[in-house]
């Protein structure tokens, strides 16, 4: 979906950089890129880089950068599309883990249309755009990194490099530091569950799941409303 947003809003002035953030590098993201053959730079953050210098803590998250190279708009949640998850059926043979997660999916809060009007009127209009916020807004809305925040990034990179290094099991302890120190960042707590398991159950390393967080935080606050 990206894509087909690109090849409309190129010819306008507009390129989209779309980032994997994934430890296990291009083992893991490089047959999702590859199967969307992007036009468009498709990078992988292996390091997750880019969340800790941007504030991204759940994906999808998007940033505006303008032609000057200054941050419009910071981190926020980003669809192309509306998540399917709300079009899902309940299978008549459905689990009750299958239930679950299409129950708790269809709670999602992913407001597309309204995220991609705002970005055409801001290709269309540039800094004239009101989606277009002054540095004085931006910083005003990006996130703070107040001590726990820079040592569960600490900790966080830790353990990524126990685990390139081949050492998961002592990676654990580092993972579950980052999540104790910053519980509302999603993309430590997925990465580390995806690192156990695909599907991200790993009740058997760490005390949570994704199912289970999810639940628990109620599908409906997984993402937060635009605040366009």
């Amino acid at each position: 979906m990206w894509q087909e947003l690109r090849t409309e809003l190129y010819p306008k002035g507009l390129e989209i950089v779309t980032i994997a953030l994934d430890t296990a590098g291009v083992e893991a993201a490089g047959p999702a890129i590859e199967a969307a053959k992007p036009e468009h730079p498709s990078l992988i953050d292996q390091a997750h880089t880019v969340d800790e210098l941007f504030g991204i803590v759940n994906v999808p998250s998007g940033v505006w950068i303008n032609e000057e190279g200054m941050i419009v708009r910071p981190a926020e949640p980003a669809w192309a599309t509306e998540h399917a998850y709300d079009k899902l059926p309940i299978p008549a043979d459905a689990t009750k883990e299958q239930i679950d997660a299409i129950t708790e999916g269809r709670k999602l809060l992913t407001e597309a249309d309204r995220y991609i009007g705002a970005l055409r009127d801001w290709v269309d209009r540039g800094s004239a755009s009101h989606f277009a916020l002054d540095p004085e807004e931006v910083v005003r809305r990006s996130a703070p990194r107040p001590m726990d925040v820079s040592l569960a990034a600490a900790n966080f990179e830790m353990g990524q490099h126990l685990h390139r290094a081949g050492h998961s099991d002592d990676a654990v302890d580092y993972f579950r530091e980052a999540h104790l120190l910053q519980p509302d960042n999603w993309t430590y707590k997925r990465q580390a569950w995806k690192l156990v398991d695909p599907g991200q159950r790993a009740d058997e390393v760490y005390e949570g799941n994704f199912l289970k967080d999810l639940k628990e935080q109620g599908g409906e606050n997984f993402y937060p409303a635009l605040d366009m």
